[in-house]
């Protein structure tokens, strides 16, 4: 008998989340849609269950060491194990009203508030290392873990540094640097168990984050997710990549 295959999706009540959840659940996966608020984490579960999918909500705060414990506890009590574990919660406080009327960044790194830096590295770097140590036990039943960290173009210092043309997002964009140095850090420790670890750019999506002035589709920016939590065996662990191929730290 195949016994079914759990993947924990975090900020998965829309967007690229959202996306990445219906894609793995089509792919056979039972998906735990993580999300904070119970309205929207159960309607977008739902949804996904009318689609035919087999997906439940799991209540989970990435900021709250008791959400995420307490998450940990309800999936333990569920599931053997998990499989995937995709860190897809992420926000940029600010950062719409730093657009211009041309939809360019106009917030230089003189002006950015600290406290909404605060914010971003609580969810965006804090926020993936709480989860994945909580749920390291599950992974590690697992026979193949994957976890994905859903980074961004702009964590790439290189890219920043090289050609100048990606927006000046001090706050943002290190924590999503930040988030790469977790990946590997974490790629480091368990690649001996078996479990790979990498980070994925979506590129810039459609999505609430960016008032939808993204170009990409959330399908467009959910292929390379799926994709590294899908790995075969001997894959790569400890990489930073697009849909297209590895990127430049």
């Amino acid at each position: 008998m195949t016994t079914r295959k759990n993947a924990l999706v975090t900020g998965a009540n829309k967007g690229i989340g959202l996306e990445t959840a219906r894609r793995l659940a089509a792919l056979g996966f039972k998906v735990w849609l993580g999300a904070r608020d119970s309205k929207r984490g159960e309607a977008a579960a739902e949804a996904l269950r009318a689609e035919g999918f087999e997906v439940e909500w799991l209540e989970l705060d990435v900021t709250s060491d008791e959400s995420v414990a307490a998450a940990a506890k309800t999936l333990a009590a569920r599931a053997p194990n998990l499989d995937v574990l995709v860190n897809n919660a992420g926000i940029a406080p600010g950062y719409l009203d730093a657009l211009g009327p041309d939809g360019h960044y106009e917030r230089p790194p003189s002006r950015e508030d600290i406290a909404d830096i605060k914010a971003t590295y609580d969810v965006n770097v804090f926020g993936p290392v709480r989860v994945t140590q909580a749920l390291l036990p599950l992974l590690l039943a697992s026979p193949a873990a994957r976890i994905v960290m859903v980074s961004s173009y702009l964590g790439s210092i290189a890219r920043a540094a090289g050609n100048g043309q990606s927006p000046n997002v001090m706050g943002y964009g290190s924590s999503k640097t930040a988030l790469n140095a977790v990946t590997v850090a974490f790629a480091r420790e368990l690649a001996p168990r078996g479990i790979m670890v990498n980070a994925a750019a979506p590129g810039y999506t459609a999505t609430d984050l960016n008032g939808h002035k993204g170009h990409r589709t959330v399908q467009q920016a959910a292929e390379i997710v799926v994709r590294l939590a899908t790995l075969d065996a001997g894959g790569p662990t400890g990489g930073y990549f697009d849909e297209n191929g590895p990127l430049p730290w």
